[in-house]
């Protein structure tokens, strides 16, 4: 039986879903203590208190909004400036819990603090993320606009680290890697166990998705199509009209995924590789200035299984959605969608690896990247 952290971001859900993933994967054979922030440590430690899965609370890094749906970008990176000059200290506070694990592998899901512990305490260390393919994936193909984002945003996701002994990059599609990282290990989404025997239906309703705010465009649109619209993520509130807004529970959530006609969400990796997985159409809305969404809705339009629209929802752009619907079945197969067996045969070959590997060995993203300079 090995030890492993698994430190997460706590922006989003999509990180705790893939953490809850690897951990009902491993948990049978290996230790397993999460680090989360924000959402996910709110998600996480409720589930497992009181079980052999310890959750421990860390500082992480968040968007920062200036309107509904509109990330502030000079916030954002202001705020993740100050993050980065107070890294020395969070690193310190965690150590102990880093000391209390005692680690045989740490893997980061796009969260820093718990890299640089790893680095302290010579513990190897690999990245498991979505972001990643913005650093190791070749964009020369995408139309420009689109391989200006992905540039731009891939200094940013590398800053956090990039002395990880591998990286995991775990999305909805697939884009060709830079020749210097051809050892980067890519899997499919990974889709939480009660997913995994869920029949789809296609029912009436809408299942959506929107983080903190909306638009009152948005939710007018919504309301325009005539159909129930069960809304989540903006938490429980009076219905406007069809629109009935649910607090996150995550049974209920997943049974409003796998009834539902049809998907109305921003672009996160996450949401989207599960509503493919089920068979489900999407129109998704990139939030302004997060670069990443942008490109994950530039991919989902290429699948054949979605819209992206990156203006504010109107009526007319959700009826013709809706019309659309029955010619916009995905064409991806459930097993192509899926990674969570790759992903679980890549995490346990780092673990069969030799437990005295320290930090830095030759294959680190830095040295790959040093030496193809």
């Amino acid at each position: 039986m090995a030890s492993i952290i698994y430190a997460m971001s706590g922006e989003g859900r999509g990180h705790a879903t893939r953490a809850r993933v690897v951990v009902e994967a491993l948990r049978d054979r290996h230790q397993l203590t999460l680090f989360a922030s924000a959402c996910a440590y709110d998600l996480l430690a409720p589930r497992y208190r009181g079980s052999d899965v310890r959750v421990v609370r860390i500082p992480g890094l968040h968007f920062a909004y200036s309107a509904p749906g509109r990330v502030d970008l000079l916030r954002t990176l202001s705020e993740a400036a100050l993050f980065r000059m107070a890294l020395g200290d969070y690193v310190e506070r965690i150590l102990p819990e880093v000391d209390r694990a005692r680690p045989d592998l740490v893997i980061a899901d796009f969260e820093p603090i718990a890299a640089r512990a790893a680095q302290r305490r010579g513990v190897p260390f690999v990245s498991f993320d979505h972001q990643h393919y913005l650093v190791v994936g070749d964009f020369d193909g995408l139309p420009f606009a689109f391989r200006q984002q992905a540039r731009l945003s891939a200094p940013f996701v590398e800053a956090l680290y990039d002395w990880q002994r591998a990286t995991i990059v775990s999305s909805f599609y697939r884009v060709p890697v830079k020749p210097a990282y051809r050892d980067t290990r890519w899997v499919g989404t990974l889709i939480r166990p009660e997913l995994l025997g869920v029949r789809a239906e296609r029912g009436r309703h809408l299942c959506a998705y929107i983080r903190r705010q909306a638009p009152a465009a948005t939710l007018d649109a919504l309301a325009s199509s005539g159909r129930e619209v069960r809304l989540y993520g903006l938490g429980a509130r009076t219905a406007v009209g069809p629109i009935r807004f649910l607090a996150v529970d995550e049974r209920r959530f997943i049974e409003d995924l796998a009834t539902a006609d049809a998907v109305i969400s921003t672009a996160g990796n996450q949401l989207v590789g599960e509503a493919l997985y089920l068979g489900k159409p999407l129109l998704v809305m990139p939030e302004d200035w997060n670069f990443e969404q942008s490109v994950n809705a530039y991919f989902l339009e290429r699948t054949g299984a979605g819209w992206a629209e990156r203006r504010p929802l109107t009526p007319r752009l959700v009826a013709a959605f809706l019309e659309a619907v029955p010619a916009l079945a995905p064409r991806l197969r459930q097993e192509l969608v899926c990674g969570n067996a790759a992903a679980v045969a890549a995490i346990e070959a780092q673990l069969a690896d030799s437990p005295t590997a320290a930090v830095g060995p030759a294959a680190t993203l830095r040295s790959v990247r040093e030496a193809a300079a």
